[in-house]
């Protein structure tokens, strides 16, 4: 029974463990559904969506309705000279209606407004997922580059242990002097420190994209994703489809385009300050009154006997508003202006942006050939320096430093494999492909 307990707890343990392995997919959508930014933005549509009931309201009529009760004690003077006391009891009631016919459109442009900033904000929720979403895969990446950079440094700490172990026996032998294994010691102590520094990144990568996600350091780790050697055949071509793709589909322009369209239908806003007003209102009202000096009838009769109904039209035209209209229009044009400029500078800004990442995607490219070639030639120089080194032929101080361009052609490579894997990505980006693929 112990035996079967102790198994329960490490299938237990191993399972919650592995809950907390977070796979790209997995980071991104926490992300989409958990980021203070994205939900401040769903709480801005939540917004919109009021703003556009109540601007829908406009062209309801408005009800409203009124009770009053008062009460009045003194003396009252019945004839000259001769005062009574007096209460008199008050009670009015009323219900009113109003109605806007015509008001210069404002209603119908204040409604449309609504609708176009629901839209615009729609669209602005979506450009910030999009942000984010390639935020999370460029710290899932560096997460992935750095702990490939730690497995370098692992193979080298363990090639240096055995180094080590190689050149005492060849010390022992009498083949090598004493001096070489202080030589190794260093190295080996040297490579000990690299692998602390490799395992202190992989560590605040986690807590960069933990941060990022939102969710506890402790026990974070992601899902490692077998990231293949890239080529030149997942890199695009040319420029120009994705271009044109962006600037038809993509987010930042489509806001630019609803601003455009808010910043025109505010002008027509500030001309409906020149059109007259028309307006009507309906009011009913009744009410009963009651003294202790004279007999009136009940308060229901009185009610019955003393409605009213009022009806009014009225029109309202503007003269001059004391330049309030004129300078509303005239900034709204200028406000018009500037979103049409807003919209020609998101273009130029998107497409400098996929310009800039299509040339880094080349660069990153013919980075990563060199560097594969660089290693190759690091390999067989090293593997050729360890032969000269075994034979006595080449000082350990030579070896190391063969070693050492070995190791950063590894690194080079790494890096330029992680760094073309991004570029692409941001492509994808642009050409509104997944980024979890």
């Amino acid at each position: 029974m112990k035996q079967f307990l102790i198994m329960i707890l490490c299938i237990s343990a191993s399972l919650q463990a592995q809950e907390n392995i977070w796979t790209l997919e997995a980071c991104v959508n926490h992300a989409l559904e958990n980021n203070i930014t994205i939900k401040r933005a769903e709480n801005t549509l939540l917004s919109n969506e009021q703003d556009v009931i109540a601007s829908r309201g406009n062209f309801l009529p408005s009800l409203g309705a009124n009770v009053s009760q008062s009460l009045s004690l003194g003396q009252s003077e019945v004839f000259a000279g001769n005062f009574v006391n007096r209460t008199f009891h008050s009670t009015n009631a009323s219900i009113n209606v109003s109605q806007s016919v015509f008001n210069g459109f404002r209603n119908t442009y204040l409604y449309k407004q609504s609708q176009l900033n629901l839209e615009t904000n729609t669209l602005e929720l979506q450009r910030i997922k999009d942000d984010i979403s390639l935020n999370v895969v460029n710290a899932y990446l560096n997460v992935l580059f750095n702990k490939e950079n730690l497995e370098t440094a692992k193979f080298q700490y363990e090639f240096s242990k055995k180094q080590l172990e190689q050149v005492k026996s060849l010390v022992d032998a009498g083949v090598q002097p004493r001096a070489n294994i202080y030589d190794t010691e260093a190295t080996l102590s040297n490579d000990a420190q690299n692998l602390t520094v490799a395992e202190n990144n992989v560590n605040l990568a986690l807590l960069t994209l933990s941060q990022l996600l939102q969710v506890p350091f402790e026990g974070f780790d992601v899902k490692l994703i077998e990231v293949d050697s890239p080529s030149e055949a997942i890199l695009y071509n040319n420029v120009k489809p994705v271009l044109e793709y962006a600037l038809q589909n993509r987010n930042e322009v489509k806001v630019a385009e609803k601003q455009v369209e808010n910043a025109e239908i505010g002008t027509q806003i500030s001309k409906s300050g020149y059109m007259p007003s028309v307006s009507f209102g309906y009011g009913f009202n009744s009410g009963a009154n009651f003294s202790n000096l004279t007999n009136s009838a009940s308060f229901f009769s009185q009610i019955n006997e003393n409605k009213g109904h009022s009806f009014n039209l009225g029109v309202n035209i503007p003269i001059f508003s004391r330049f309030q209209n004129k300078t509303a229009v005239a900034k709204s044009k200028v406000q018009e202006a500037n979103s049409k400029l807003n919209l020609e500078q998101a273009k130029l800004d998107l497409e400098s942006n996929i310009q800039r990442a299509f040339t880094d995607a080349q660069a990153a490219f013919k980075t990563f050939d060199a560097s594969k070639k660089s290693l190759a030639a690091q390999e067989l120089a090293f593997k050729n320096s360890t032969e000269r080194y075994n034979i006595g032929s080449m000082t350990s101080f030579d070896l190391d430093q063969a070693r050492v361009r070995l190791i950063n052609a590894q690194s080079s490579l790494i890096k330029a494999k992680y760094d073309f894997v991004f570029k692409t990505k941001v492509l994808d980006f642009y050409m509104g492909k997944s980024l979890t693929n």
